[in-house]
């Protein structure tokens, strides 16, 4: 019989298991639930549209998500991050590609529909693919600098997944959270901050509103907030003092995103809504075109 391995310091047992569900549930839902939204696209002609194709890669971005989570999810309940520095490299690199994907692409949703509500003009296919190729290539940008020796990625607290290091607070850390943050955190939000509040004057002055245009703002904040704001503090104080269990609560918020994107992005959208049954039951959707904008 082999031996179980060591916890993890600063973990109980039953703290272990209950973070490797709760990665475990979070990693099946959200990718069922994106998974969902990228095969509905594929399937039903009528969601083929510029616009959506813009959600599709905030569904591939997730689904992402939710396969480094998943690894995370099976190396805690190992005990142990069982594929060595390289293997933590690249899960530290897919966790932060995907993520900034994710983020970006919102935001690219958010100008999408500013310009379709606000100034009537129809998103071409060439405008979408460009911005879905350049969120990706952004994306990838940042999260191979720390591979590059700006920013490094190291163990989370509980040492079974990786994430950037941000254990140490110096220069080199700083400077690249300053530009992260800014650039994948701060204009992202702007832009749909921007973009959501002008959409809701037009909603208001016609009194047809069409969706919740805080929505996808406060998932943004709720989601990934809590994590950039540990990160932030520790460019300024040691987070070391904090326990390692809680320094976990921003990560498994922040594995919550697929989830509440995929509500927010397709099953909360009338029109891409009406796909996805259309493909699960196989009865037509009534609208001959589907657009990406949310009831």
């Amino acid at each position: 019989m082999v031996p179980a391995h060591p916890l993890p310091e600063g973990f109980t047992e039953i703290e272990v298991f209950a973070i490797g569900t709760a990665l475990l549930v979070e990693a099946l839902l959200g990718f069922c639930l994106n998974g969902l939204t990228i095969i509905s696209f594929r399937k039903i002609k009528e969601l083929r549209t510029p616009s959506n194709l813009l959600v599709l890669s905030i569904a591939l971005a997730d689904c992402g998500i939710c396969i480094n989570a998943f690894i995370a999810a099976f190396s805690s309940f190992l005990r142990y991050w069982p594929y060595g520095s390289d293997g933590c490299q690249l899960h530290g690199f897919h966790g932060f590609l995907t993520a900034l994907a994710s983020i970006s692409s919102s935001a690219a949703v958010a100008w999408d529909r500013y310009h379709h509500y606000c100034t009537r003009s129809r998103l071409q296919w060439s405008t979408a693919a460009s911005m879905m190729v350049f969120a990706w290539l952004f994306a990838a940008f940042w999260a191979v600098m720390p591979l590059l020796g700006w920013g490094e990625y190291d163990y989370e607290p509980l040492r079974t997944c990786c994430t950037l290091d941000y254990s140490k607070g110096d220069r080199n850390y700083v400077t690249f959270l300053f530009a992260l943050s800014t650039f994948n955190f701060m204009i992202p939000g702007f832009i749909m901050l921007t973009a959501y509040q002008s959409i809701h004057q037009k909603f208001r002055k016609t009194g047809h509103f069409k969706f919740n245009t805080g929505l996808p703002l406060k998932t943004l904040v709720i989601c990934w907030g809590p994590y950039c704001l540990l990160c932030s503090y520790a460019a300024v104080e040691n987070v070391m003092f904090i326990p390692p269990k809680y320094r976990m609560i921003p990560a498994l918020i922040a594995k919550t995103a697929p989830t509440v994107d995929a509500f927010v992005y397709a099953l909360g959208n009338e029109n891409y809504r009406g796909g996805i049954w259309q493909f699960l039951t196989g009865q037509k959707i009534e609208k001959a075109e589907v657009d990406n904008k949310t009831k």
